[in-house]
């Protein structure tokens, strides 16, 4: 049953625009946003539960509701005007179709590996559109699994989803701390390799064969002591430019579609 909303005022509308503001919320409801058709279709057939979907037939053509609709098993859909749509939707390009989901809580042992693992690491991850673009890095190159240690983003941001273009429902993401990773590493045998300046062995010259993971700090501050002195291997990218970093995305998709590359590209 599709129910209209025609207010701004509405009581489920000020919940969607708190649950897009507020991290607090996202976490206290266990709930969290999708916006476009891409998105919600990756959400959708990634096996996300999907909650509710918000629509504008003024923007969402009605022949792409319907192959949206196909998907569904969600309790509540909502028709809402275009006044309203402009309101709640976090992106620029308008798409007519918004979602409220749960999100999927991953431990460590939740995670698929396969026989050979490849998986990433993020350690304290702050800005949301990296997360985002990282997690597409991770869909290109097939990885098992990305982990997020001591975050300081909520992964679930809308900023996160929007820069993942729907990545996030594709790559299995774990939250830990950096010392149950750690441990979680050794017991699957996985080699860490973690990623910082300070190191002679440079990157192509390591061996991601076997079961590997990469680590990786923030932009400004790098990686913490924890993971300097504890990671089996220290590696790093050559760079002969006037500036020392790059960004976390682009300094992970070296590493691993290197790691691809050593394995002849089998995904």
């Amino acid at each position: 049953m599709i129910r209209p909303i025609t207010s701004l005022q509405n009581a489920v509308i000020k919940n969607l625009v708190l649950l897009s503001e507020k991290s607090r919320e996202r976490k206290k409801q266990d709930l969290f946003i999708i916006e476009g058709v891409r998105e919600f279709k990756l959400a959708t057939t990634s096996g996300f539960s999907i909650e509710s979907v918000f629509f504008c037939p003024e923007l969402l053509p009605a022949t792409e509701m319907v192959k949206i609709s196909g998907l569904l098993s969600c309790q509540f859909m909502y028709e809402i005007s275009l006044p309203i749509y402009n309101r709640v939707a976090y992106r620029n390009d308008a798409e007519g179709v918004i979602a409220l989901a749960r999100p999927r809580h991953y431990s460590l042992d939740d995670l698929p590996l396969s026989a050979n693992p490849l998986i990433l690491i993020l350690e304290s991850v702050e800005k949301p559109g990296n997360l985002g673009a990282v997690l597409r890095t991770a869909d290109a190159a097939h990885l098992d699994a990305v982990i997020i240690c001591d975050p300081l983003t909520d992964i679930y941001n809308p900023n996160t989803v929007r820069s993942s273009i729907g990545c996030i429902f594709t790559v299995p993401v774990a939250v830990s701390s950096g010392a149950e990773t750690l441990a979680w590493l050794r017991t699957k045998g996985i080699i860490s390799y973690a990623a910082a300046l300070g190191t002679d062995c440079y990157y192509h010259h390591a061996d991601f064969r076997g079961p590997s993971a990469f680590i990786m700090g923030t932009e400004s501050t790098g990686l913490s002591e924890h993971w300097l002195s504890n990671s089996d291997h220290v590696i790093k990218i050559p760079m002969s430019g006037k500036i020392d970093s790059m960004n976390v995305s682009v300094s992970a998709a070296i590493l691993v579609f290197e790691a691809r590359r050593q394995r002849d590209f089998s995904f």
